[in-house]
């Protein structure tokens, strides 16, 4: 059988393995397994969803496995993934589960699982709820009926968090600001323009009308140009665009200028280390963010600390050394101080905030940075081999390497959660760029074929 657990939780195509409502059952009965359910008010899990129209079915079949082990299921419906980790800590749950396929198109979907701290769970309890999915062991014999599990709707949990997430700026007035906002037709439609209109701002929301088919299409963090076009129509301030579970964002500055993570990063580092609040003077940052984001917290003093790409990587780094501010150029940007995981809402409150203390706008702050051309190719692949085993792959990023030396890198890894080879080049000049990008493809493209 395929690997249950992906580089972010359970993800596939909906009604394919290993999403289906039979394994949902058995994820369901696995966790209550793994989290020693023994009856009713024994533990509880904290369910939640982005808008897919699967996600019906896979929030009834993973509540019936979790009632049938004895835990009880606090359903919140749609909110964004850093609400239900948020949720998990502030009700005192022993898991959060959150239905969504994050970016990718609405006829996937996937499950992500936070312990009760809000941090994602460790690979040793992924591996061991995957271990049970599928045995003839798991069973819930053991339940009486008197001892099932029951689910409740919790109807003010949209309520808890937007009073959180205001907090995080300590209710910080955003009046004067124009804000277009792109929900992606996902997981922040309702929720986030309520929390930016409480604080003062001016909200021209778009796509915050889901249908369960149109999540992430054409619309959101993949297509921020949507935004930023209707920025420059209405003289807004900014625009912000969410992905479909909105725990990640990318921006457009009043001209429609994209400002992606890397910028988003360097200027709150910036503004952190200026108060003093920066955790010891450190971003933490992956290996696909720009050189010129090293360069600008190197004239500021801040040191980077570089991960493997995933937020996950730069979170566990973050927990173990103590770091507050960190994040990836796709725009998954971690307070600690605030949330245990990516936050598009925490971090457009962030920046928000910036741009209202200081009377910026964000053109002015994300230019705080210059960039190094960059192009990031995602090529599809049907099977992932070892890259070491493509030869022509291997000569070309030798020779890419050793020809861009210090002005320059070559990045080549699979997706974590597709069936796709990323290529990355990155050099002074855009000609450099374009060369060694098709050098790489053209590489790829000989391999596979042979």
């Amino acid at each position: 059988m395929e690997r249950l657990f992906g580089t972010d939780g359970i993800r596939g195509q909906a009604n394919r393995y290993p999403i289906t409502p039979e394994i949902a059952l058995q994820v369901g009965k696995a966790i209550g397994h793994v989290f020693k359910a023994t009856g009713h008010g024994s533990r509880r899990a904290v369910i939640g969803k982005d808008t897919r129209l699967s996600g019906y079915m896979l929030e009834t079949a993973l509540t019936s496995g979790l009632v049938s082990m004895g835990m009880d299921v606090l359903l919140v419906g749609p909110v964004p993934t850093p609400a239900v980790a948020h949720l998990a800590r502030s009700m005192a749950a022993d898991v959060g589960l959150m239905l969504t396929a994050s970016h990718n198109p609405s006829d996937d979907n996937g499950i992500k699982i936070f312990g009760r701290d809000g941090f994602k769970v460790s690979d040793d309890i992924e591996d061991e709820i995957a271990r049970h999915v599928g045995t003839k062991q798991l069973t819930s014999d053991h339940i009486r009926s008197d001892q099932l599990g029951k689910a409740y709707r919790i109807d003010d949990a949209r309520g808890r968090y937007i009073e959180f997430a205001k907090s995080s700026i300590k209710n910080q007035d955003l009046v004067g600001l124009k804000i277009v906002l792109d929900c992606a037709n996902g997981a922040a439609y309702s929720m986030a323009p309520l929390i930016f209109k409480e604080l003062g701002a001016q909200v021209t929301k778009i796509f915050t009308e889901p249908d369960g088919y149109n999540i992430n299409n054409g619309c959101g963090a993949l297509h921020p140009e949507a935004a930023g076009k209707l920025v420059v129509e209405q003289h807004a301030n900014i625009g912000i665009a969410f992905d479909g579970d909105a725990d990640r964002v990318i921006f457009t500055d009043a001209a429609g200028r994209v400002i992606d993570g890397d910028r988003i990063l360097a200027l709150c580092a910036i503004d952190f280390k200026a108060r003093h609040v920066l955790a010891r003077d450190t971003l933490v940052a992956t290996t696909m963010s720009n050189l010129g984001l090293h360069e600008a917290m190197h004239r500021h003093g801040i040191r980077v600390d570089v991960t493997d790409v995933g937020d996950r990587q730069v979170i566990d780094r973050m927990r173990r050394e103590g770091f507050n501010v960190g994040g990836e150029k796709s725009g998954h940007v971690i307070f600690m101080d605030y949330a245990t995981t990516g936050d598009g809402i925490i971090t457009a409150l962030q920046v928000l905030k910036l741009m209202k203390v200081q009377g910026a706008s964000l053109r002015d702050l994300a230019d705080c940075m210059s960039e190094y051309p960059q192009t990031l190719v995602s090529l599809p692949v049907k099977t992932k081999k070892p890259l070491d085993t493509l030869p022509t792959l291997t000569r070309a990023i030798a020779a890419g390497t050793t020809a861009l030396g210090h002005d320059g890198r070559l990045i080549v890894r699979y997706s974590g959660t597709e069936n796709k080879i990323r290529l990355l080049v990155e050099a002074k000049t855009q000609q450099a760029v374009a060369h060694w990008i098709q050098e790489l493809t053209a590489a790829v493209g000989k391999d596979l074929d042979a």
